[in-house]
């Protein structure tokens, strides 16, 4: 399936006054994709801005491979790095000179559409496939191992905090009396556990039945959530005034996240109980956004994946000017 990447003309909408700063050719910018993917909103930016710099980060060697090679005709422009997205502050560290350029952060959540794509990797509950889900394909962690040697209270959590699961020690249980008999191999077994654990009338509502279960184990095996928290202070500090961040998020813990996050950047600094914002203690940020921003219908029938979609932006307005 060919890559679409979601909400593009928006992100080049919020980011651009960011980039073009210096200049209108994006000189003197640089653009930090924190998890490039296939690399199509790289592509963009980079296609329409002829001196724009892209710092790329992914963890999944395979996404590297395929991005890069996109990416080829822009030469020495482009800057990948294999991290995740938590690993933000060495990346641009190891950047150099580049580090000093940032103006722009772009983040899209989840698991990416090219993973989605390939039912080896094991994300996708439409296809029999490994227990893997590993976005880091030398990450010692898979879905397999956790349901095979967790216990069940600790499945039942991650089901239950991690996919919003309401039937996460129902699940729990099942899985620990499957296991004892044969271990985990397939997402296809899990699959058939889960459509005798759930029951039929929560069947019928609310899309796939696998669907929370498949979210929970992987955020799990990828440490998703803790690599987001860890990883916004780090871009936040990276930008200089004037400086954009846009982030998309899928599912509502990682919103949840991010919408705490940004409205921590966007509060008064100064000491609650005071009648005046003292001076230097205004908002560090501005929100770009009413809330977070969903795609159009047209957009989610050209690409159904745009649908969960929710995108929130910020402005840095405190700190050195830009040049």
């Amino acid at each position: 399936m060919e890559h679409v990447p979601v909400l593009l003309d928006r992100c080049v909408e919020l980011l651009m006054p960011a980039l073009t700063r210096r200049g209108a050719d994006g000189a003197g910018a640089v653009l930090v994709d924190a998890t490039l993917g296939a690399g199509g909103h790289s592509e963009r930016f980079l296609s329409l801005l002829p001196e724009l710099r892209v710092i790329g980060l992914d963890r999944d060697p395979d996404a590297l491979a395929i991005a890069g090679e996109r990416l080829t005709p822009f030469g020495d422009r482009v800057h990948l790095v294999r991290t995740r997205y938590d690993g933000i502050a060495e990346a641009l560290t190891g950047s150099g000179s580049w580090a000093a350029d940032v103006r722009g952060l772009l983040f899209d959540l989840g698991v990416s559409s090219m993973q989605l794509d390939r039912p080896e990797r094991g994300f996708s509950y439409s296809a029999d496939a490994p227990l893997d889900m590993r976005m880091d394909s030398d990450a010692p962690l898979t879905a397999a191992e956790v349901l095979n040697t967790w216990d069940e209270k600790a499945l039942a959590r991650v089901l239950r905090e991690f996919g919003e699961e309401r039937f996460a020690g129902r699940i729990a249980k099942f899985v620990v009396r499957r296991r004892a008999r044969a271990p985990f191999t397939s997402t296809g077994e899990l699959v058939e556990l889960l459509y005798e654990a759930i029951p039929a009338p929560a069947r019928r509502t609310g899309g796939h039945p696998a669907k929370r279960t498949f979210q929970a184990l992987r955020i799990a095996v990828n440490g998703e959530l803790d690599s987001l928290r860890d990883a916004l202070p780090a871009a936040l500090d990276a930008l200089d005034a004037g400086g954009r961040i846009v982030v998309m998020a899928y599912q509502s813990l990682e919103d949840r996240i991010v919408k705490t996050r940004f409205a921590e950047a966007t509060a008064s600094r100064t000491p609650p109980g005071l009648p005046v914002e003292l001076p230097g203690h205004g908002p560090e940020f501005v929100a770009l956004t009413r809330g977070a921003e969903r795609a159009a219908p047209e957009e989610i029938e050209r690409n159904p994946r745009s649908a969960p979609v929710r995108l929130r932006a910020l402005e840095k307005v405190a700190g050195r000017e830009v040049a």
